[in-house]
């Protein structure tokens, strides 16, 4: 259903989140309703997030990921979300950095006053799915 959890894959250095019931039901009835698989599942939060995230908004890296330059507070314009073929296993955005544009995990930031509350909001519900250990599939 929600696809299983594999810390050898990769690591992500987020506290567990308690389970949310209320959450849970809108992940599952408003972003992979429809989902069959993990190909499925990762379009539908790619979809999501595309359409709820406010472009462009600053973000601070909040956590050191192996796949990605930035360090732990680093500030980064966020300007998109990644093209979808980098987004098949988690949710990549494009940021500004260091004169280039640059696709970071979702994860790894967060939005400094983000507008509207959208962003905000749809952020931290990705937060909940990796912090919980969901992944695709």
């Amino acid at each position: 259903m929600w696809g299983s959890t594999n810390t050898t894959e990769r690591t992500i250095h987020m506290t567990k989140v308690k389970r949310d019931e209320d959450r849970e039901e809108r992940i599952s009835m408003g972003i992979i309703v429809d989902a069959y698989g993990a190909e499925e599942q990762a379009m539908g939060w790619y979809y999501f997030l595309e359409e709820q995230l406010q472009f462009p908004f600053t973000a601070v890296c909040t956590q050191k990921r192996v796949i990605s330059p930035l360090q732990i507070g680093d500030e980064v314009d966020t300007i998109g979300m990644a093209p979808e073929s980098e987004c098949e296993r988690e949710m990549f955005v494009t940021v500004q950095w260091d004169k280039r544009r640059l696709a970071v995990p979702l994860s790894q930031l967060k939005p400094v006053n983000a507008k509207p509350e959208q962003t905000r909001e749809a952020v931290e519900g990705w937060y909940y799915w990796v912090g919980i250990g969901y992944e695709f599939g």
